[in-house]
């Protein structure tokens, strides 16, 4: 398709840089795809730009278990997606590993479904988006690629050179650099609980319970000797008190996609570039008493698994992603090797080393990589799962608050319900001289949410063009509960909407009538009320 899109072009004497679009969409996330979708859908002329080489984000990387809290809010486009990977999963020749009666979560009754294979996702995702001009490998010039005119992007320019104009933007990214290099508000780290009035953000010491050290380990190279300096992957500095604001991230990892299929599994083998001394902090739990395996499989379709962070040391590669957010690609791509580096370190040294405990070193072995997953990149996910980067700070931030209920915007756009939930932040040495984490927070919403349209669009006097559904305006603890993949999509489809209005209106994106954007997104199936009236006062 792609090649006689491009004949067409030459055919008419027209060269890349100058074809024009409707709505530009850089990020081929799951939000990306579904702003795409929803923009054709509405007889726009629609292009979807991908820095790397496959679409889905996330969804198609690895994050198959599917964080959704109430699965009755996830509609329109969102729940089409998860309709159609019920439909293939309903063909028992799918079912190559096991059956469906074996998985305890599966629901035959069910519309949807919701734990799923990474490569079928991005298939299911390839043929939705088949009607569509998707660019692959093309990244954007952070030095000079934002064209902006009048508070409008006219249009962004790669890498490569090429160019794309369009009348309107989305920026799908997990990074947020388009928004950011347009000059749109935005923050990194964790807000003061005091700037937005919140209990749940900023540094939270007496909240660090989950994925903590059950045991006491010490820190040092040599240990009792604090001149002998900190093991990696510990900082010596002050954590901050609680409440108290930051810069820190929470960790990201990769989410590993593991099989005990014996025909479909690549046992995990050593790095090259292998430290023994990187994970002297997980030996050393384990010496102190740790009995437990730190992984948490969630398991998918055909034996495999979304296996995430557990427990005090594990996947997430804590302290080490500070600087991605704002970096240039060479340095984000130093600290995704990292991670890739530390990952299959850990993975190696708890099915292979001496002073792991026999029954660890015996379950793990068990698993390995699968082989007809991310085929192309020996079995290891294609998108290290950027949990939170940029956020931008529009007109409307949304909070605790918002999350909570006790306060109600009153444009939404689609609800979120998942937990207010960040990774930890931060490793360091406590005051009784042992290693802590800090940052990790799971509390529940305790029911569905809106999410406001002036969260997804810039401050009123900023960029006139521009929606962002990924890094939207939100506190680093409401963030933590709208950062899900199926609420992504949901937001995807509902900045394409606002976007074609925008279009049909002659309007910046922030004037939109609401009334208008909330009939289209009614129509098009969007959840946008609230399933009851739960509001928490107080």
């Amino acid at each position: 398709m792609k090649y006689i899109y491009l004949l067409l072009i030459c055919c008419l004497g027209l060269t890349c840089a100058e074809v024009h679009y409707d709505i530009v969409i850089y990020g081929g996330t799951s939000a990306g795809c579904t702003a795409a979708l929803q923009a054709h859908r509405m007889g726009k002329k629609v292009v979807l730009i991908e820095p790397g080489e496959h679409i889905g984000g996330m969804t198609t990387s690895g994050l198959g278990q599917t964080d959704s809290g109430d699965k009755a809010v996830i509609g329109g486009l969102a729940r089409e997606f998860y309709q159609r990977l019920k439909v293939y999963y309903a063909d028992p020749a799918v079912w190559m590993h096991d059956t469906p009666d074996s998985c305890d979560w599966y629901n035959p009754q069910e519309d949807a479904i919701w734990r799923f294979e990474p490569h079928v996702a991005e298939e299911i995702l390839g043929d939705m988006l088949k009607n569509i001009r998707v660019v692959f490998s093309e990244r954007l010039d952070l030095a000079q690629g934002v064209h902006v005119q009048d508070g409008r992007i006219r249009s962004i320019t790669m890498e490569s050179g090429r160019t794309f104009h369009g009348a309107m933007f989305i920026d799908a990214t997990y990074e947020g650099d388009l928004m950011a290099k347009a000059g749109v508000s935005y923050a990194v780290g964790r807000e003061a609980n005091a700037t937005y009035e919140e209990t749940l953000n900023g540094v939270q010491i007496g909240n660090a319970i989950y994925h903590q050290f059950d045991v006491d380990v010490d820190p040092y190279i040599v240990p009792g000797d604090p001149t002998s300096g900190l093991l990696p992957g510990v900082h010596g500095g002050y954590p901050g008190a609680d409440g108290h604001g930051d810069e820190r991230v929470q960790a990201y990892c990769f989410r590993m996609c593991l099989t005990t299929s014996e025909e479909n599994r690549i046992p995990f083998d050593k790095p090259a570039e292998y430290d023994s001394l990187r994970y002297e902090l997980l030996l050393r739990q384990f010496a102190a008493g740790e009995t437990r395996v730190p992984l948490h499989h969630g398991m998918l379709p055909n034996r495999k698994t979304d296996t995430n962070n557990n427990h005090g040391f594990s996947t997430d590669n804590i302290n080490m992603n500070y600087d991605y957010a704002d970096a240039d690609y060479t340095t984000r791509q130093r600290i995704i090797d990292e991670h890739e580096i530390y990952q299959k370190g850990l993975m190696w040294t708890l099915a292979n080393h001496a002073r792991v405990p026999t029954t660890i070193r015996q379950e793990v072995l068990r698993w390995g990589l699968a082989k007809d997953e991310f085929i192309d990149n020996g079995g290891w996910p294609h998108q290290l799962y950027i949990r939170e980067a940029r956020r931008m700070v529009s007109d409307y931030v949304m909070t605790e608050h918002d999350c909570r209920r006790s306060r109600l915007c009153p444009d939404p756009i689609g609800l979120g319900s998942y937990n207010m939930d960040s990774h930890n932040c931060q490793r360091y040495v406590d005051a009784d001289g042992f290693v802590r984490n800090e940052g990790d927070v799971q509390v529940s919403p305790g029911g569905a949410y809106m999410i406001s349209y002036r969260s997804i669009v810039p401050k009123k006097g900023e960029i006139d063009n521009l929606l962002v559904p990924v890094c939207l305006s939100a506190s680093h603890i409401a963030y933590g509960s709208i950062r899900m993949e199926p609420v992504f999509m949901i937001l995807g489809q509902s900045a394409a909407t606002a976007a074609a209005l925008a279009i049909d209106l002659d309007s910046a994106v922030q004037d939109v009538p609401y009334e208008k954007l909330q009939k289209s997104l009614q129509r098009d199936n969007q959840v946008i009320k609230l399933p009851h009236f739960d509001r928490i006062t107080g």
